[in-house]
């Protein structure tokens, strides 16, 4: 009676946390860049219960799907994929690195390349910083390279390289922010194995139907573990009346 009362009351409480994430999932299949997060239930025994029958539900494996999404051309100097593995570096509002897929980006006032939220893009040296009037050209190694839009045309400038990353995939927590981070808090080191496409954008690789189906079986889980604890209150009622008839 108590495992399954322990299981089924926790399993309805972590169904819910999983149909909150495939929700999250589905509002972001055409986010940019967006990684798809997995979860997977596991139960296991209450440690130091009086009762050794007892057993509640956890969510055990939070991890994500690092498939590489579909390749959008956009034409955009400024907008830029990584094909295959790999990560570009950002700079976090408290100095430390996050990485993300998300090339979507764009030249402040400062001259500081930037992400559409405002952080820094991280190159060779710290923030990459770009001149003012120049067109900008991204090699496949994440050179940064401009041309100036009056004078000298023929005049390129090699200003800066993106740092490209690519650490175990195992050892990348995604933060609250949707941004990723190594577990311990260090910086990764570059990859000159990282390759970049210019003028391209990463998609989601959520599947919306796999998402949806997902979403209907976590529903009718959550329905059944409902009727589990009906059951056990049921069964606990006749227990009951049998004693007290006894």
């Amino acid at each position: 009676m108590d495992r399954l009362i322990y299981t089924a009351m926790t399993g309805a409480s972590a169904t819910m946390g999983q149909e909150a994430a495939v929700a999250h999932n589905m509002a972001n299949a055409t986010s940019t860049g967006f990684k798809t997060e997995l979860h997977k239930l596991r139960a296991v025994q209450v440690q130091n219960a009086q009762m050794p029958t007892r057993a509640f539900v956890v969510d055990a494996s939070v991890s994500d799907d690092f498939s590489t999404g579909p390749l959008q051309h956009t034409n955009r100097p400024l907008d830029m994929a990584v094909q295959d593995k790999g990560w570009f570096a950002v700079q976090m509002p408290d100095g430390t690195e996050g990485y993300t897929r998300n090339g979507n980006f764009e030249i402040n006032a400062n001259g500081i390349l930037q992400t559409r939220t405002g952080l820094p893009v991280i190159g060779s040296g710290g923030p990459v910083t770009l001149p003012p009037d120049v067109e900008v050209a991204v090699g496949a190694d994440g050179t940064i390279s401009t041309v100036p839009r009056t004078g000298a045309r023929n005049s390129t400038s090699t200003v800066d390289q993106l740092k490209l990353v690519n650490p175990p995939e195992t050892e990348l927590v995604r933060g609250g922010d949707g941004y990723f981070r190594l577990a311990g808090g260090n910086p990764a080191p570059a990859d000159p194995a990282v390759r970049v496409a210019s003028g391209y954008l990463e998609g989601s690789n959520v599947n919306v139907v796999e998402q949806m189906v997902s979403m209907i079986s976590l529903a009718r889980q959550y329905e059944m573990q409902t009727k589990m604890l009906s059951t056990a209150q049921e069964m606990d009622r006749a227990a009951s009346q049998l004693v007290a008839k006894a």
